[in-house]
């Protein structure tokens, strides 16, 4: 799982979730930023409004929340999610030793990010092509 620090990290860089079942978040308030949360159809599902996105906590006796803005969330992407978003500059994924590394071809060139966690070996080469994208 993606760390929280790269999380927030390509949040602050731009980077947007459309919530859809099967993600998975933290809710940003104290007593709840450990728990982790996965959107389903059945438990918690994402209702768009005008004033934004809230996701619904379908039959929660247990607590009191019945739902919760998306902006009070922290989006924990997947591996497929983060690929996905690399798009055509994702050139390869590999495992050397204990880390992963992550292959691109970015507009600066061939470029390699490593990391103990195959989802922050991703991040990291996504928050560049986003940082870049940026400063162009």
């Amino acid at each position: 799982m993606i760390s929280d620090q790269l999380a927030q990290d390509l949040a602050l860089a731009g980077v947007r979730w459309d919530p859809k079942p099967g993600d998975q978040f933290r809710i940003s308030a104290e007593a709840l930023s450990e728990d982790v949360f996965t959107l389903s159809h059945m438990v918690i599902e994402p209702r768009t409004y005008d004033t934004g996105t809230v996701l619904h906590f379908n039959g929660t006796t247990e607590w009191a929340l019945d739902s919760i803005a998306q902006d009070d969330t922290l989006w924990l992407p997947r591996e497929d999610q983060l690929r996905e978003m690399l798009g055509g500059t994702f050139r390869s994924l590999e495992r050397d030793g204990e880390v992963y590394v992550v292959t691109t071809d970015g507009p600066d060139g061939r470029a390699t990010y490593r990391a103990a966690v195959v989802e922050d070996a991703y991040a990291g080469a996504l928050l560049a092509l986003v940082h870049h994208a940026v400063d162009a």
